[in-house]
């Protein structure tokens, strides 16, 4: 026999829907706020830990902070209160600190005659070892490119048919084409080098050589085209020049 509700029975029942509705809302809204928080907290936890796990075994135990609490600290009658005896801090940072100091240092020296000097008395060394030179050639190379030839990062942001004719991609423009490979293109104008990213990881991508023609430069920044690049265009950054349905103007499409 189904039972019937009276009519008291709807206001409350729609109360407690409400309340888990709202309940609900609140959990995702505090969700969108924390996780990216959290997220970034812990990899930059992550990154300090995986610094301090190569650096700090190159430093005397007895000068890690864990060791220098316990030495200074241990014996004080507040810190035993609050953390115990014979207990271990785990201070992360100091290996992030000596690299800083110590990278530093190195580019203060190789700036003088003599850093430059044992620079290339090293670097004549390791060109006499087959392996290894291919190796740190390859990361010096790259190494200056991104550190240190700044007229030669990602600047640009542009359009490129991919994979074929009518199929759209956002590329990062990189340098006009060069060398052998200006020469061997058979095109009888200027070619552009472009790397294309993929979604969601924009470090990896190809590299295409395409005509300028080919290539249509976009006004928005690299940071937000690799935004949309990592959503998978669920964050379009320039909403302002998305055309809208309340009398927006669309903008003009390339050839217009």
């Amino acid at each position: 026999m189904n039972a019937k509700h009276s009519p008291q029975d709807t206001p409350r029942r729609r109360r407690r829907l409400r309340f888990f509705a709202g309940f609900r809302n609140n959990f995702l809204t505090g969700l969108v706020v924390v996780a990216p928080i959290a997220v970034t907290i812990w990899l930059i936890w992550t990154f300090v830990g995986w610094i301090d796990s190569w650096v700090l075994p190159f430093v005397p135990k007895s000068y890690h902070p864990d060791m220098l609490i316990q030495r200074y600290l241990g014996d004080k009658e507040w810190f035993i209160a609050v953390f115990g005896e014979n207990v271990t801090v785990n201070i992360r940072g100091l290996g992030v600190v000596i690299f800083l100091v110590f990278t530093i240092l190195v580019g203060w020296i190789a700036k003088g005659i003599l850093g430059r000097q044992f620079i290339a008395w090293g670097e004549r060394l390791v060109d006499r070892m087959p392996v290894v030179r291919s190796l740190y050639n390859g990361i010096k190379q790259i190494a200056e490119t991104v550190f240190q030839q700044t007229e030669t990062k990602f600047d640009k942001a542009c359009l490129v048919e991919y994979p074929r004719k009518g199929i759209w991609a956002i590329a990062f423009i990189s340098t006009n084409a060069k060398g052998e490979i200006d020469q061997r293109i058979p095109v009888d104008e200027e070619l552009v080098s472009v790397f294309l990213p993929t979604t969601p990881n924009p470090t990896s991508g190809f590299l295409l050589f395409v005509p300028r023609h080919s290539v249509i430069e976009l006004d928005m920044s690299v940071e937000d085209a690799a935004k949309l690049v990592i959503s998978a265009g669920l964050v379009y950054p320039n909403k302002k020049d998305t055309v809208s349905d309340e009398g927006g103007t669309p903008l003009p499409k390339p050839g217009t």
